[in-house]
């Protein structure tokens, strides 16, 4: 799977993909990264990214010519591949959609917007809008992370255990999170572990774990 981010800044990206699991999936071969630099795509001498928005207001707007030239290499390196625009009014990411996109095994090409947004024209060559919450950021650089994490460890070879991406939280309804967790020692400065977990019977632990 080749997952290709389009950014202005390709250095915020250097550590994440170079840590753990995102890191082992790209050393065994099971996915592969690249940043698509906007800058190198640039006009003029100065190679200009963003201009002044029509009708006026604060901020500058990424231009649609970096943008459809940036997403036009991309696809050329991996032609299947979704286009994904990191957005304030895009649908919600969720533990479905990370599913379905590492089950599908398409490309990603990750679009991160900066500065007051992008040019609107820049949809017509997108799959999907994503939202990663109802906040502001400063750029699409940390939700294209998140995509990014997400999707990949569900690939499989990439979890340790082979239920470990099954036994979690939101698996089943986007909702469902997994029981509280616990280890030695049983006895921590007075705070036990509920008895339940340390007498053997899976069955009142399933019970246990599936009512927290």
């Amino acid at each position: 799977m080749k997952i290709q981010v389009i950014t202005l800044f390709p250095e915020m990206f250097d550590g994440i993909f170079k840590t753990s699991m995102l890191w082992k999936a790209q050393k065994e071969g099971i996915v592969e990264y690249s940043c698509v630099n906007l800058r190198d795509f640039g006009l003029g001498p100065r190679k200009q990214v963003d201009d002044t928005p029509y009708g006026g207001g604060d901020g500058m707007v990424l231009m649609p010519e970096p943008l459809f030239a940036a997403v036009e290499v991309a696809k050329q390196n991996d032609p299947s591949a979704k286009v994904l625009l990191m957005t304030p009014r895009g649908n919600v990411w969720k533990q479905s959609k990370a599913k379905a996109y590492a089950d599908a095994k398409n490309g990603l090409i990750i679009i991160c917007g900066r500065y007051e947004g992008y040019d609107e024209r820049i949809v017509k060559v997108v799959d999907e809008q994503i939202c990663i919450g109802s906040y502001v950021l400063t750029g699409g650089e940390i939700p294209a992370m998140i995509i990014t994490d997400s999707v990949v460890r569900l690939l499989p070879g990439v979890l340790g255990g082979e239920t470990s991406a099954e036994i979690e939280s939101f698996v089943q309804d986007d909702k469902t999170v997994e029981a509280p967790q616990y280890t030695r020692p049983a006895d921590f400065n007075g705070m036990k572990v509920p008895d339940v977990l340390l007498n053997g019977h899976h069955a009142e632990i399933d019970k246990w774990r599936n009512n927290n």
